[in-house]
């Protein structure tokens, strides 16, 4: 859009400065469906948007600085301001802004929306979020149709000091409240009244109601209100009886001071053209000031008030009664003070008693009372009688101005004297008027602001009113007033007729009268538009001079003036300005200005040309130059300008150029020269006088040159064949006899050499002596060119330039056949003798055999043609190219034969002799045929040397099968023939696939796009020969789509990187990808497309490497740069640019890493590690991207950080390589790392030695001479050196030792925690997947429930329902179960027994669960319950000793027991579609981590833990591997599942116990099945198979278990040496084979195991292949059994192994490890369980309701500290129900927990714990691991709950009937889940033990005597005695 009207550029007259250079900034917000209101702050520029459901607040310069979101809210019209009547129906309603008011006096921002009957809330004008006071009553209308007029002006109780707020509201019927809402009101804005009506009485007040009997049928629209000297107005349009009517525009008004309304006044106010057509339809209106020449037309002064208005016409398409605006609009202007005056009329004439008052809407229109009043001022404030009143008489104007579109919008403005008025429109824009009287205006612009989007009526000024806010539908734009820097000169700047505007002739310049220095002083130095007067040159004299001249030739006298060496100028310049000071000419031409003096005089001014010397040279070639001259003062720039010429006539070569000329030059003949001053340089010579100059003249003009003339053939060429002689000749015009008498030559200049020969003249002609032409160049022809000179050397004029063309026939044509084509003109012919072309004369002397044109050539020939092969349907265009094919169509029409068949030629395609093209038709059989192609001409004929085949052209395959519906695959058909033909079309169905290319076995062509997926036949077409394929259909798939796109670590942000080098793996995940045969990923840099490829690995995922890119510079590493990238994948557009779609970010280029070469020449390699230095290293990279080479072999890479990279080295030093590649052993290796395949860096040379050994030893003898001295030195000292070098050497090698450890250690945990993270990753993507199918094992609620409320009780009663023995007390429990159902007896019944000390916590905790059970059908009375014992907790607890903070911690109450009760049953729901899915995700992946290292099966230690007890502690060596495990039928008995058994690949570890292996494999088999549905590992036995008869049944403890000392190893993998890959299989133990073999032993000596070959299996065999059966020991016997670590079971441990626990503690780094491992999980889980609303779920409403419980007991016990708040939720919820089923998932779902995964989620259940406590947590060395290990996560933690608290409390609050809908839905759903008369009998129970207690509460408790509760009760006992004893 704005590039279009910057091309548009400047328009002259309407001022189109272009919309980009008017609009400074835009605020747009997709988010929004329409902005309403826009006000500025007048203080601060501020500029604040009121939208439907949103409110900004913008900087001035459109910036957004705070947003705030406002609904959809819950609403209907059926609701009050304050409540809802229960029948009603709510539903989401928009929240559309109705009023926007800045009041200025508290500097607050008054907002008004449609919901709630429209209520107001005022907010801080400098936080819009921040609100100060909602007040619930309706204010302004409550739909987005209907119209609300706001503003605040003074008003009661006492103005103009009090201010009040204005209202006009249109009525809607959509409500029963509608009517309480005035029509009009003044309403107060004190803080404790706000918006209430201002003044009220019993009958009055102000406010103004329209009637009921009207309020239906007569709308009242309210366009505009302002306020104006003691007064405020509304501007109204409505009917103009109560019955149906037009529509009229009226003016509303009433005084400030009048506290009843009894001023209300309305008049009508008219917009009326000249010739009568009424504009009947006010649109929108602004009060301003006026400029001074508007307000001395209206009689008023500038500083008064004008009301600007916009006027429709009704749209008459819809019938008279229309208040539709139609297209046709006017601009009419009022004067206040006319209104007030026509305001005191009309209110005059009621007054004196004449006409009616009217206004029958608001009340019954009775006759005017005459009054005594004598002086009713323009300023009458009304009486109580004749009010309301409505005058007849209107305020009425003539439109200034009238417009053919919708106008919507007016703001006015005053500049200088002007009054500028912007005008917007129903499309979008911005009209700028002048007005320049009352009854004229001007419209000098129009500014597209937003195209076909309406303008609102909110129109408003920047604080210097420089500025304009123009908002649309959708867009608030800043527009310049002005733009009067884009006018270059005085008549555009004038032109543009902007008042703003004007020329500012001293600084050359259009500007703002402010921005001209000194344009008060002269009405010349600012130019307005409206004077007009530019500063012009309107004559110069003269206006061109010679430039060498020494004197000018003036008009005015015939004689030549002298003038020394410049010349003098007459400049007649328009409206100069009067100036003190010198004025200068400036003449600018060619790069160089030259200054010289000027005279002012009354025409203008005089100066003088510069000297001619210092004039610039005329360039060459030309004979003038322009030059600006301009007017300036000795300072400052030009004020005028204008063209003036320096010419030289000497530059004129020939006479006819030099008469011509357009300046006043002479040709002197005899001089042959031409002249400007004839006087001087001319004199006794022929003169022809040039067209230029003035006054009479003998000859003048060309036709009085010298010339040579044009041959009366018209033509200007004289042709001569090459090597013949020849006299050419031609006319000539001379005048001069002394020209005649001179001696002629003719010179013609052939490839540069001149040649000259004598001519004569005879009459007019001149004839040239003859003359052999010839030229020696291949070319078939040149040009010479021909003078004739006399005088010796002067050339005759030729004007017509006549020229010799010599040619060679030979060389224009190389067989006969085109030489007889050639053009008549050269007489060209074949010479068959020489057998080449040429002229008669040259043909054997011109008496050979010579043909000319009109014979024909002897010998055709078809040199090749084109297609040779084509379908046998025929149809195919032939061509053939050949010599001497004709020299005519008709000469070869019909002689064209093919194979034996006449081809038909194409006239239009036929090229003489040389192509023919023609159709051949087939033979109409597929038969093979082929034969030559021949052409005759006339009696000969030429053949082909290849023959033609016609074929039967056959698809046999394509590839590929599928390809995106946007088309772009390039297809392969692969067949024969498929080259046949000359025109190949391809189709899949009817859409046409290109085709690029064809070979005889194959054809490629381009699909094009599909509008739909669907499977196509391809279908060719061979000419004529149509070929389907219908084998294999191509498919056309749904396009390609992308996903994510990420480089580097897998991370939440997924964002490419690369560098400039490239090649940096980029993933990419997708859909459909595997459909494309050649993706490419592009990055755009500098407007240049880079381009790299992807490898498709799946339909989802693919590789890419990131391109090379070609940088200017290298970028930032702190700021990258962000290109636009996207792919390349066939022809689809969706995956292109995918930087500019919402959701993806930009490819960031990130700077080449530098890798640092080694600091010395060699590295001695010391550890097990190699670092290397750099910089950038990762901000891009990652691991996989950067490759390491040590010589011939690789390093390792573990880690790469910013600055290092760390890699592991092969073992041994690897041999290096020498140029060419191959291993030189005898060399250092050098290290090498190499980025992305493409960037290289030489790091240096690797020496695993140490370097003493490099340096080789010292020669024997020097070595002894030294030993020999240095012992006869002293022998002590070496003593001495030997001891102290030991001893520094061991602790040197120590310290580095454990140096490296550390540096080490740092690394492999770094390395270890992100490999088992993306590790875990990929199994926790497998296992989602598995999740997808078979789901999560939730338990149903009936045993989730059982679980929660009665722990390890798996058979509790109320599961019982085969109870016959309660059969007989039914009805005993009934009536007990009615007392239980009795709020005062249940009561009653729980504090009896908790008042008992014998009823202990066991029993509480029983009796909770239980009331719980029986309350289930009844879960609203259950709530109510629970409440009341809840807050008679609360209330002991604030009575009591104990800290509020300890409440609800432990459950030491049945109320507490109740409560977690009450969440287990309501948050089920919310388990299983939100939170379970998390808590399964960290279960399982916790169950994974842990088996992916070694677990102790004795002690439950593993090495990945997060619990410190259950680490291990030392390093245990394990292998990873994969067994394929089968599980037999007979042992598949899980019921209705059949999960793959056969050979599942299960991860072990080779330390794994033969009970681990079997749990992991059935984890394996089963992992989609519930764990109780699955057969149990003790009723399994796991049996290896080796070969095809080999089995071996492995056992945890058998004959070949290893014993050392006291201590007995379990078996493992390892132990029986079982290979990875091996097969295992799972049989039932009754099938075993172990059973069996006992049998067999007794029959059958040879052993079933013997079948195992020993030698065969000799590392990988069962060991001791007899009796493995398992052994039953005796553990008493002493004997302590062990797996992976053994344990003392005293301190005092083995000397030896002290060495290692003091290192222990290393491997607490595994829990990080691990913990960084789990961590993304942990992270789910809590921000799952502490976020208000996640994945679509809404926040359960029992927690809601549950805490908003709290916070109001907080209230009522006036607690302010909001930590014991923070502590009772809390305790409530996430300690009471989340941290049990953290601790024990299978509570929730399904599913076996181990030991070792029970002690991790402890973990994480104590940090949760730590998270919800308010306390902070001092660390020290001695906390304990778990609180250490989350010690930087639990402050974020903290956040998120606190964050969640306070979300849950600014939620709305839930109402009592929504919450009892919930319950009752939940009741009805588990009302039959337990059995109810069981848990009443257990309660039944208690009752019993604690009757006498119970009994004299009942009787001593004042509601339960008025219930007979203890009589009540006494019945049911006996009636349960009577039962139990039948």
């Amino acid at each position: 859009m704005r590039a279009l009207l910057a091309v548009l550029g400047v328009g002259l007259f309407l001022g189109l400065g272009g919309a980009a250079a008017n609009i400074v900034c835009t605020f747009s917000d997709d988010a929004t469906e329409r902005f309403n209101h826009l006000v500025v702050d007048k203080n601060t520029g501020r500029v604040f948007v009121g939208a439907v459901n949103r409110l900004y607040q913008l900087s001035p310069d459109l910036q957004l600085v705070m947003k705030d979101v406002t609904g959809p809210q819950e609403d209907s019209p059926e609701c009050s301001v304050l409540d809802c009547p229960p029948t009603v129906v709510k539903k989401l309603t928009d929240n559309v802004n109705k009023a926007l008011v800045i009041d200025y006096t508290t500097t607050r921002l008054v907002v008004c929306g449609s919901i709630f009957q429209g209520i107001c809330s005022v907010r801080n004008l400098h936080n819009i979020s921040d609100v100060s006071q909602v007040v619930r009553e309706a204010v302004v209308a409550n739909n987005s149709t209907a119209s609300t007029v706001a503003f605040i002006a003074p008003g009661p109780p006492n103005p103009p000091v009090t201010q009040v707020m204005y209202v006009g509201v249109t009525y809607t019927g959509n409500s029963p409240y509608r009517s309480e809402v005035p029509a009009v009101s003044s309403r107060s804005l004190d803080r404790d009244k706000m918006f209430m009506i201002a003044e009220t009485a019993v009958t009055t007040g102000t406010r103004m109601f329209v009637n009921s009997l009207a309020r239906e049928r007569y709308p009242i629209h309210y366009v505009y209100g302002f306020s104006s000297e003691g007064f405020s107005y509304f501007l109204t349009t409505q009917m103009k009886h109560t019955s149906p009517s037009p529509f009229i525009s009226k003016l509303v008004r009433v005084c400030h001071d009048d506290e009843n309304y009894y001023s209300y006044t309305e008049i009508p106010i008219d917009c009326i053209s000249e010739g009568g057509r009424p504009y009947n339809l006010v649109q929108a209106a602004y009060v301003g000031k006026p400029g001074s020449d508007l307000a001395s037309d209206l009689g008023i002064n500038a500083q008064d008030d004008v009301l600007f208005a916009v006027f429709s016409e009704s749209d008459h398409s819809e019938g008279e009664v229309s208040s539709k605006p139609a297209d046709s609009s006017a601009l009419c202007v009022y004067s206040l003070k006319a209104i007030r005056r026509k305001f005191m009329q009309n209110i005059k004439k009621c007054f004196s008693g004449s006409g009616s008052r009217g206004l029958d809407f608001i009340s019954p229109s009775h006759q005017c009372v005459l009054t005594k009043l004598q002086t009713i001022g323009e300023d009458f404030c009304g009486l109580d009688v004749n009010t309301p009143l409505g005058g007849e008489m209107p305020i009425a104007a003539v439109p200034v101005l009238i417009f053919g579109s919708h106008l919507t919008a007016v703001a006015a403005t005053s500049t200088g004297d002007y009054t500028v008025v912007f005008l917007g429109t129903a499309n979008g824009h911005l009209k700028k008027v002048v007005v320049e009287s009352s009854s004229t205006a001007l419209e000098y612009g129009d500014l597209a602001v937003d195209e076909h989007s309406p303008v609102n009526p909110d129109l408003h000024f920047d604080a210097q009113q420089m500025h304009l806010y123009v908002m649309t539908e959708k867009k608030v734009s800043k527009v310049k007033v002005q733009s009067c820097s884009v006018y270059k000169t005085c008549w555009d700047c004038l032109g543009a007729k902007d008042p703003y505007c004007g020329w500012c002739s001293l600084e050359n310049k259009c500007s703002l009268r402010s921005d001209c220095q000194d344009a008060a002083k002269d009405p010349l130095y600012w130019i307005s538009y409206k004077s007009g007067r530019c500063t012009t040159i309107t004559t110069v004299t003269p206006n061109q001079l010679q430039r060498t001249t020494a004197r000018t030739v003036l008009p005015l006298s015939a004689k030549a003036t002298e003038v020394e060496s410049s010349a003098n100028l007459e400049l007649v310049i328009e409206n100069l300005p009067t100036l003190s000071g010198q004025f200068l000419c400036a003449f600018t031409a060619l790069d160089k200005t030259l200054i010289t003096n000027a005279t002012r005089k009354p025409y203008g001014v005089n100066c003088t040309t510069p000297r001619t010397d210092l004039l610039p040279s005329i360039p060459q070639g030309q004979h003038h130059f322009t030059a600006k001259l301009s007017v300036r003062m000795t300072s400052g720039p030009d004020f005028v300008a204008t063209n003036f010429t320096f010419f030289d006539c000497n530059t004129y070569s020939s006479c006819t150029q030099c008469v011509s000329s357009s300046f006043p030059c002479d040709w002197c003949v005899d001089g042959h020269r031409c002249t400007h001053d004839t006087a001087e340089n001319c004199r006794n010579d022929i003169l022809v006088t040039g067209v230029s100059r003035i006054g009479p003249s003998y000859r003048s003009g060309p036709g009085f040159c010298p010339t040579i003339n044009a041959t009366a053939g018209g033509s200007t060429e004289i042709l001569v064949s090459s090597g013949i002689k020849k006299s050419i000749r031609v006319k000539v015009h001379i005048i001069g006899q002394f020209i005649v008498q001179t001696r002629f030559m003719c010179q013609f200049n052939i490839e540069g050499r001149v040649t000259s020969v004598n001519a004569q003249l005879l009459g007019d002609t001149i004839y040239c002596d003859m003359m052999e032409f010839s030229y020696t160049s291949r070319a078939p022809n040149i040009t010479a060119t021909f003078a004739v000179i006399w005088g010796g050397s002067k050339p005759l004029d030729n004007p017509d330039n006549i020229h010799v063309v010599i040619y060679r026939c030979r060389d224009m044509a190389d067989n006969c056949g085109m030489c007889l084509a050639l053009a008549e003109k050269y007489s060209c012919g074949w010479c068959q003798v020489s057998d080449r072309c040429e002229v008669k004369e040259q043909c054997d002397q011109g008496s050979g055999v010579w043909l000319n044109r009109n014979q024909t050539c002897p010998n055709p020939e078809v040199t090749d043609f084109e297609p040779q092969l084509g379908p046998w349907e025929g149809g195919t265009n032939i061509t053939i190219y050949g010599i001497n094919l004709g020299k005519t169509f008709t000469d070869i029409y019909g002689g064209v034969i093919v194979a034996g068949i006449q081809c038909e030629p194409y006239e239009q395609l036929y090229i003489k002799t040389k192509q023919i093209v023609c159709r051949v038709d087939g033979p109409g059989t597929n038969e093979p045929r082929r034969g030559p192609v021949i052409v005759r001409v006339e009696d000969f004929r030429g053949e082909s040397k290849h023959n033609y085949e016609f074929v039967d052209p056959l698809i046999e395959a394509i590839t590929p099968k599928y390809g995106p519906r946007s088309g772009g695959t390039v297809l392969k058909i692969s067949g024969r023939f498929m080259n046949a033909g000359s025109r190949i079309l391809a189709f899949i169905d009817d859409l046409p696939c290109e085709i690029t290319e064809t070979k005889p076995d194959e054809a490629l062509c381009i699909t094009s796009t599909s509008d739909r997926q669907r499977s196509g036949k391809l279908r060719m077409k061979f000419d004529k020969g149509d070929r389907i394929f219908d084998k294999e259909l191509f498919e056309y798939v749904e396009d390609p789509t992308i996903e994510s796109v990420e480089s580097g670590v897998a991370g939440q942000i997924k964002i490419p990187k690369g560098i400039p080098a490239g090649g940096i793996r980029i993933s990419v995940s997708g859909k459909n990808l595997a459909y494309i045969q050649n993706p490419q990923m592009y990055v755009y840099y500098g407007d240049k497309m880079f381009e790299s490829k992807c490898v498709v690995q799946s339909n989802s995922n693919m590789a890419c490497s990131s391109p090379t890119i070609e940088v200017t510079s290298e970028p930032d590493a702190e700021h990258p740069l962000t290109l636009e990238y996207g792919f390349l994948m066939d022809n689809v557009t969706g995956v292109r640019n995918l930087s500019v779609k919402p959701g993806y970010s930009h490819f960031l280029l990130y700077p080449n890493p530098i890798y640092e070469p080694f600091d010395e020449e060699v590295k001695y390699y010391k550890s097990d590690y190699l670092t290397i230095n750099g910089q950038h290293l990762d901000r891009a990279c990652q691991e996989s991207d950067v490759v390491v080479q040590i010589g011939k072999s690789f390093c390792n890479v573990t880690s790469l950080s910013r600055q290092q990279l760390t890699c592991r080295p092969p073992v041994t030093q690897p041999p290096a390589l020498d140029d060419d590649g191959r291993p030189n052993t005898q060399e250092l290796p050098e290290v090498v790392v190499i980025v992305g395949g493409k960037l290289k860096y030489v790091i240096g040379k690797l020496s695993y030695a140490s370097p003493s050994a490099i340096n080789g030893p010292l020669s024997k003898p020097a070595l002894l001479g030294i030993i020999i001295a240095i012992v006869v030195l002293s022998l002590v000292f070496i003593g001495f050196l030997i001891a102290y070098r030991r001893k520094s050497t061991e602790s040197n090698r120590v310290l580095k030792n454990m140096q490296e450890q550390m540096d080490i250690l740092e690394l492999r945990v770094a390395a270890e925690c992100k490999e088992a993270f993306a590790e875990l990753q990929t199994e926790m993507t497998d296992l989602t997947g598995d999740l997808t199918s078979g789901g999560i094992p939730f338990l149903d609620y009936r045993t989730y429930a059982m679980k929660i409320l009665f722990p390890n009780m798996d058979d509790h009663a109320v599961l019982q329902w085969e109870r016959p023995e309660l059969l007989r007390k039914e009805k005993g429990l009934r009536l007990f179960g009615q007392l239980i159902m009795n709020k005062t007896f249940l009561l009653l019944f729980i504090r009896t027994l908790e008042s008992n000390r014998y009823f202990s916590m066991r029993d509480r905790v029983n009796v909770a669960s239980l009331i719980m059970v029986t309350l289930q059908s009844k879960m609203e009375y259950c709530t109510d319950i629970l409440k009341t014992l809840l807050a008679e907790l609360i209330e002991k607890c604030m009575e009591g000793k104990s800290h509020p903070k300890l409440l609800l911690r432990r459950t030491e109450s049945v109320a507490e027991k109740m409560l977690s009760a009450w969440f287990t049953f309501l948050l089920y729901k919310f388990l299983r579609e939100c939170a379970g899915e998390p808590l399964f995700m960290l279960f399982r992946a916790m169950k994974q981590q842990v088996d992916k290292g070694p677990v102790d099966a004795i002690t439950s230690e593993a090495r990945y833990s997060l619990s410190e007890e259950k680490l291990i502690r030392q390093s245990i060596d394990f292998k990873p591997m994969t067994v394929y495990v089968s599980i037999s039928q007979q042992a598949v008995f899980v019921g209705g599942l059949d999960p793959n058994t056969e050979n599942v690949p299960v991860k072990v570890l080779d330390c794994d116990t033969i009970s681990q292996v079997k749990e992991k494999s059935l984890d394996t088999i089963y992992r989609a099945t519930p764990y109780s549905q699955r057969p149990k590992k003790d009723d399994l036995d796991l049996e290896w198979r080796t070969g095809t008869s080999g089995r071996l049944i492995l056992y945890d403890e058998d004959s070949t278990t290893k014993t050392e000392g006291e201590w007995k190893k379990r078996n493992t993998l390892n132990h029986y040496r079982v290979p990875d890959g091996a097969s295992l299989s799972l049989v039932s133990k009754q099938s075993s084979i172990y059973n069996l073999s006992i049998l067999s032993e007794k029959t059958d000596k040879s052993h079933k195991y013997e079948t195992l070959n020993l030698s065969k299996f000799s590392s990988a065999s069962p060991p001791l292949s007899r009796a493995t059966s398992p052994l039953n020991h005796d553990h008493d016997g002493g004997v302590k059994v062990w797996h992976l670590v053994k344990h003392h079971d005293s301190d005092a441990q083995k000397e030896g192994e002290r060495g290692n626990k003091m290192v222990s503690e290393i491997y607490l780094t595994r829990l990080l490890a691990t913990k960084g491992t789990l961590q993304k999980f942990v992270d789910d889980l809590f921000e799952t369980i502490f976020s208000t609303a996640h994945r679509g779920s809404a926040l359960p409403l029992a927690i809601k309701y549950m805490f908003d419980f709290l916070d109001d007991q907080a209230l009522q016990h006036g607690i302010s500290d909001p930590e014991v708040v923070h502590t009772w939720k809390s305790n409530s919820l996430p300690l009471r129900f989340w941290v049990n089923l953290i601790k024990n998932p299978n509570f929730v779902f399904d599913i076996h927990k181990s030991n070792i995964v029970d002690s991790c989620l402890s973990v994480v259940a104590q940090t949760f714990m730590d998270s919800c406590s308010t306390s902070d947590h001092r660390l020290g060395k001695d906390s304990p691991s778990s609180k250490l290990l989350y010690a930087k996560d639990i402050p974020v933690y903290k956040e998120w709950v606190e964050r969640y608290y306070a979300d849950i409390k600014m939620m709305p609050a839930i109402s009592d009937q929504d919450m009892n809908a919930m319950l009752a839905e939940e009741s009805r759903l588990h009302t039959s889940e337990f059995n109810t008369n069981c848990a009443l009998h257990e309660l039944y129970t208690y009752a019993m033990k604690y009757n006498e207690q119970l009994t004299v509460t009942l009787e001593e408790d004042e509601f339960s005597q008025k219930q007979r509760l203890a009589y009540k009760l006494e019945q049911v006992h006996n009636i349960m005695a009577a039962e139990s004893n039948p």
